[in-house]
């Protein structure tokens, strides 16, 4: 009985294991440099990763408007952003933002999508071909929302199934000055109250 038990866990674990490892990118390796995302937004603006990397932190995120996990992680993915866009950061002059990149065909249900989920920043970005544009093939997106912090070197620096998962690397670049301003925000706030 014991032997029959014990073979038993051992199957649910290596099930659990097999579960697991079938969701993690094996393309994008962290240390790589970031490929490079060269697309347009809904509107036919092109924007460069590599431009919009310079001198600043990117959290790509891989979602699509008919994505029900990505429209249920896109609140959190804007309070990360939110946190997250003002702040100093260790060597990158112009802070943190987010990139995201749709995959997405139907270019007006993106821009409804980016409206709806109230995706406040500036860089949105798809070549409109499902799961067979370069961007997915690229970054072998097998699966969405999948999201890469990358470093203002331009290297990727942590691989995530969400947003909220990127905050505890966020969080190592913040400059420490940040908690000090912010201190002083609220006591001059708590003293403007009295």
């Amino acid at each position: 009985m014991r032997r029959l038990l014990t073979g038993i866990c051992f199957l649910l674990a290596a099930t659990c294991f097999t579960a697991d490892a079938q969701y993690e990118n094996t393309k994008i390796k962290t240390g790589q440099i970031a490929p490079e995302l060269n697309y347009s937004n809904p509107k036919g603006k092109t924007y460069s990763l590599k431009e919009v990397n310079k001198g600043r932190y990117v959290l790509i995120d891989f979602w699509a408007s008919w994505c029900g996990p990505c429209r249920r992680a896109n609140p959190e993915l804007v309070e990360v952003y939110e946190k997250y866009k003002g702040l100093k950061f260790k060597n990158a002059p112009k802070g943190f933002t987010v990139f995201s990149v749709s995959l997405d065909t139907n270019p007006e249900a993106w821009q409804k999508a980016i409206e709806k989920d109230n995706l406040l920043w500036e860089y949105h970005v798809s070549d409109l071909k499902k799961w067979h544009g370069e961007a997915a093939t690229q970054y072998g997106i097998a699966f969405i929302p999948q999201a890469f912090l990358v470093g203002p070197d331009g290297k990727i620096l942590g691989k995530y199934m969400n947003a909220l998962e990127a905050v505890a690397d966020l969080e190592q670049y913040v400059e420490k000055t940040n908690a000090k301003s912010q201190k002083s925000k609220n006591q001059t706030a708590g003293q403007a109250q009295k």
